[in-house]
Order: structure tokens, then C-alpha cells, then sequence
């Protein structure tokens, strides 16, 4: 549908603002999909990115500043997350022996175990980009990585 009959608008002071609300706009609408996948799992979006960079690192430990620049939501406060999947056993944190003030963070078995149930997560990009060809898809990821250029 639309970007003019989603939001009831008709009119845009210029194909850059439009494409600006149109980004936006589409950006809350797959956080909004995947936030259903998550509800029952007791876990935020945000939290399943740490524990994919944790897994990816698998089985080193990976620090605070590590998981920071990986992170897709840049917003995200990486400490209190970490904190809280520490709190459900998902990590465990460490401090480094080498410098005090730095934390070595590791996925457990728990974490590792939550990951596997929820990889069919994965499929959902599937299912909503199901409207794409192949060829529009790659032309959309190169856009983006154009644009953020």
C-alpha cells in the first residue's frame, strides 16, 4: 500500500521528505512484525541482537564495546541489556583480568538453547519481503548501503 494511504496524507513538501516518512514509516512497520515473534519468549528485540553478536562470537567472550559498535540499534543502552540477560542466565559477565573497568560477556548453554527455538525469526524476513523479486531486493540493500554511504 501507499505511503499516502497509510498515513492520510496527500501531499509531501518533496520526494525527500516522503522518502524520509516513507523510511521511517516501513522501519516501524517491521520492528512492529518482529516484536510479535518475541512476545513469548520474554526477550526485546534488542536483546536477541546481543545474544546473535554473542553467538557469533562463540565461544570467546566478547566485550561491552564489541557489542556496542555491532548492535543495529545504535539508541540501545548495551549495559543495562547485558545486565538484564545476565539476570535470565542467557550471558554471563565477567570482569576482564586484565582491566578491571572492562566486562567479558559470554552466551550460555540457556542463551545458545533460546536462540536455536527462536531461528525461525529468520524466516520472517522471508515472509515480509515476500512482495520482492530477488533483483529488487539486492537493488534495495544496494540503496540503502548507497544512501548510508
Amino acid at each position: 500500500m501507499k505511503l499516502e494511504d497509510e498515513i492520510h496524507q496527500k501531499k509531501f513538501k518533496s520526494i525527500q521528505q516522503k522518502l524520509m516518512l516513507n523510511l521511517v514509516y516501513t522501519t516501524n512497520w517491521i520492528t512492529s512484525k518482529q516484536g510479535a515473534f518475541f512476545k513469548d519468549s520474554d526477550i526485546t528485540i534488542q536483546q536477541y541482537n546481543v545474544l546473535r553478536i554473542l553467538r557469533g562470537q562463540y565461544p570467546n567472550t566478547c566485550n561491552l564495546k564489541v557489542i556496542k559498535e555491532r548492535m543495529l540499534d545504535r539508541m540501545s543502552d548495551a549495559s543495562r541489556i547485558v545486565d538484564k540477560l545476565n539476570t535470565k542466565k542467557l550471558l554471563l559477565r565477567r570482569e576482564c583480568p586484565n582491566d578491571r573497568r572492562s566486562v567479558d560477556v559470554i552466551i550460555t548453554d540457556k542463551g545458545l538453547e533460546l536462540l536455536q527455538s527462536l531461528d525461525h525469526v529468520d524466516d520472517l524476513a522471508k515472509q515480509t519481503l515476500k512482495s520482492l523479486s530477488t533483483e529488487e531486493i539486492n537493488t534495495l540493500n544496494d540503496l540503502l548501503d548507497k544512501l548510508r554511504d
